[in-house]
């Protein structure tokens, strides 16, 4: 039985056509109405063997950082990195496993920005907030570096959002250190909240420039937007929120309450348009303190929790059921000219 991954990568090698690619879907997909952009494929793990190998990855990696630990500061990250590529020499660029190529990459970027903060931190240096920053950014820049190299030997699809939120704490480490001398009785979350917002919001930008080059979802440039989503969703979502006071569901009000759903709202219907469930899997949790507390303010003290449970799941289960139909109204709303550059799907492959 072949997969979607195994039509996407018969495509991307030209062994076969989109368009025979597309009958083939319609063919097995027979009475099915979602069309296989709707289901947002991406992939994670190809058997168990994937979890086989992660696990014993992770325990060498381990084992590496421990070796490395008791050597010499920044000797751990260097061990990390070396073996998580080394792996990668197989696992990723010859076998091709999901999984593993994640976490070997996500290794790999974690063990090069760990040397200099291990390096660092072991002189137990005194420096300023500033000073500090602008440390922040040179590991958040080799960081940076190093996702790039590993895309281009690699090409791991969540590599380029791994580059992306190294690029985003670069830049924003070096507004705040341009910053703090003029930061008087501002405190860092005023400062640091509405950057991450606009850096969530370019992170969104950019997934939807790679979204928008394969509305068929059949290439890896659909599983990089993918991570990118991934990345860009709490960007944005834990600032509007924090911004409501949806801090402690002690404290929140009613005002507040209402402002998290509209918001919530307004994110479903973005998530609808793009066809990426992101965005409201990022804000679940604050939406469930505020019905929550919703509940609770109008009498149902006990029941809160499973009250709220039920509503938000039901809503979920029901937006999944009759995704398609839903996105068709939503889509068919937008410009044409916007029509034309979203993924595809029963609105727009009719």
């Amino acid at each position: 039985m072949y997969s979607e991954q195994d039509l996407q990568s018969a495509v991307s090698a030209g062994a076969i056509s989109h368009e025979a690619a597309e009958a083939l879907r319609n063919h097995a997909n027979g009475p099915r109405a979602a069309p296989s952009a709707d289901e947002e494929h991406f992939r994670l793990i190809t058997g168990f063997n994937d979890i086989f190998v992660t696990i014993a990855a992770v325990l060498l990696l381990v084992a590496a950082a421990g070796i490395g630990g008791a050597v010499a500061p920044g000797i751990a990250g260097l061990l990390v990195a070396g073996s998580a590529w080394g792996m990668a020499e197989f696992f990723t660029r010859q076998r091709r496993m999901a999984l593993p190529s994640i976490v070997l990459m996500l290794a790999f970027v974690a063990g090069v920005a760990a040397v200099p903060i291990e390096i660092i931190d072991a002189g137990n240096p005194k420096m300023s907030d500033q000073a500090a920053a602008l440390i922040g950014a040179a590991v958040a820049l080799l960081t940076a570096g190093a996702a790039f190299v590993h895309w281009r030997r690699f090409m791991v699809p969540i590599t380029v959002a791994a580059g992306a939120a190294a690029i985003a704490g670069t830049v924003i480490a070096l507004i705040m250190a341009a910053l703090y001398p003029l930061n008087g009785t501002r405190t860092d979350d005023q400062l640091l909240l509405p950057l991450v917002f606009l850096a969530g919001l370019a992170v969104f930008a950019v997934a939807m420039r790679w979204d928008m080059t394969d509305p068929a979802r059949e290439t890896r440039r659909s599983d990089v937007a993918f991570w990118l989503h991934l990345l860009a969703a709490p960007m944005i979502a834990h600032p509007l929120f924090h911004w409501l006071g949806v801090n402690d569901g002690q404290n929140i009000g009613a005002v507040a309450a209402v402002g998290v759903l509209a918001v919530y709202l307004l994110m479903g219907l973005v998530a609808l348009a793009v066809d990426r469930r992101a965005l409201l899997v990022s804000a679940l949790a604050y939406v469930l303190v505020a019905l929550t507390w919703l509940f609770r303010e109008f009498g149902a003290v006990e029941l809160n929790v499973a009250l709220t449970g039920l509503v938000i799941g039901s809503a979920l289960l029901a937006l999944s059921a009759f995704w398609t139909p839903i996105r068709s109204a939503v889509v068919a709303k937008l410009p044409g000219t916007v029509q034309n550059r979203l993924p595809r799907g029963v609105a727009l492959a009719a």
